[in-house]
Parts: structure tokens; C-alpha cells; sequence
């Protein structure tokens, strides 16, 4: 079987990054986007989807956080879809329910090649440390739209602003996870009565 891996890149005016990608790896990362809150949950999404990733972000911090953290998104996003090919193999479809402490987080995933986000998420500060917590939804928006998955994700129970996030971030690499799983009753089959999940 083909390694299912990819290398990305892309420069604006706004940020200048690069991303490499092995989905058939164990999850080691290596991530360097000049935000530290972010790069820790960059490392819980490899380490729980068990995707190989580095990440190299240069953006323009001096404003803020968010077209860093979005256009990581964005490419990480791309990454994946070009990873992923046809999606021959796949399980395509998965659900979970994270706990961290008083957090419990639903994530649910269709590798389907048609983006979209549902998110049912609330955080009661406005900043985790100096992170805008708004720019959580803003990374996985971006990252649907651009892997072309469809993905839900609702935080039932919190309090801690830092749990929610993380939840988030640990949820949706477990649903990744099983979602990219080969399936080796069909391992050669695009999972779709259409035939094609390119959109």
C-alpha cells in the first residue's frame, strides 16, 4: 500500500507556511508556529490521530494570532486532501465522546470530500492565556473546508477554558484517527455508492 503523505506550502502577504504530513505515522509532531497555546494543541492532534506532522508558521503576530492560526488551518487542511487521494480504503466515518476531567466533548467526522463545520461550542473567557478562544472554531473551519470533511463538534460539559479546547483538539484527532483507518474488507473500494469522494 501506497504511504499516505503530503508536503504543502503557501505564502501571503499575512503568513508563510509549510506543512508535511504522514497519516500512516505514530503521531510525532514537531511544531513551530510562534503561538504556544497553539502549538500544544497542534501536538495533541498529531499525538491522538497518530498523523506524523510538522508544522513551520511565520505569520504576522505583531496584529494578532488569528491569520496565523487560520492559514495553518487552511494548509494543514490541504495536506490532508492531497494525502488522502481518492480516499480508497478508508473507514470514512467516525464518532467520539472525549472526557478531560469536568470536559466531555463530542466529535463526529464524514471524510466525505464535502466540507463543513457544525460547531456547538462555548467558552466562557474571550482568552486562554493570551489565545483568543474564538480562533478554535476559526482553525477547524478552516480545516474542514480545505481536508473537505464534513465535522461536528458540541462541548456537552466544561468549565475549564483550557479543557474545552483541548477536548476539541483530542476529539476530533481520535475521530480522524479511526476515520482514515484502512478498512481491510474493502481496501481498494472509494467508500460511496457514487463512487468518488472528491465533492
Amino acid at each position: 500500500m501506497s504511504r499516505r503523505a503530503a508536503e504543502i506550502s503557501r505564502k501571503t502577504k499575512e503568513t508563510e507556511i509549510s506543512v508535511s504530513i504522514d497519516v500512516d505515522g505514530t503521531g510525532r509532531s514537531d511544531m513551530s508556529t510562534g503561538v504556544g497555546f497553539f502549538d500544544h494543541m497542534l501536538d495533541q492532534l498529531s499525538r491522538h490521530s497518530l498523523i506524523d506532522m510538522t508544522v513551520k508558521a511565520k505569520g504576522d503576530l505583531h496584529i494578532d494570532d488569528h491569520h496565523t492560526v487560520e492559514d495553518t488551518g487552511i494548509v494543514l487542511g490541504q495536506a490532508l486532501s492531497k494525502a488522502l487521494g481518492e480516499r480508497r480504503g478508508i473507514m470514512r466515518y467516525a464518532s467520539l465522546d472525549l472526557a478531560m476531567d469536568e470536559t466531555l466533548t463530542r466529535a463526529a467526522i464524514d471524510v466525505s470530500g464535502r466540507p463543513f463545520l457544525v460547531w456547538d461550542v462555548n467558552f466562557t473567557a474571550p482568552k486562554i492565556g493570551t489565545f483568543d478562544t474564538e480562533l478554535v472554531r476559526e482553525f477547524f473551519q478552516a480545516l474542514a473546508q480545505h481536508a473537505g470533511v464534513t465535522l461536528h463538534i458540541t462541548n456537552l460539559h466544561g468549565a475549564n477554558n483550557h479543557h474545552i479546547a483541548e477536548t476539541c483538539f483530542k476529539a476530533v484527532a481520535r475521530v480522524l484517527r479511526t476515520a482514515l483507518e484502512r478498512d481491510p474488507r474493502q481496501p481498494d473500494a472509494v467508500p460511496s455508492t457514487k463512487g468518488s469522494l472528491k465533492g
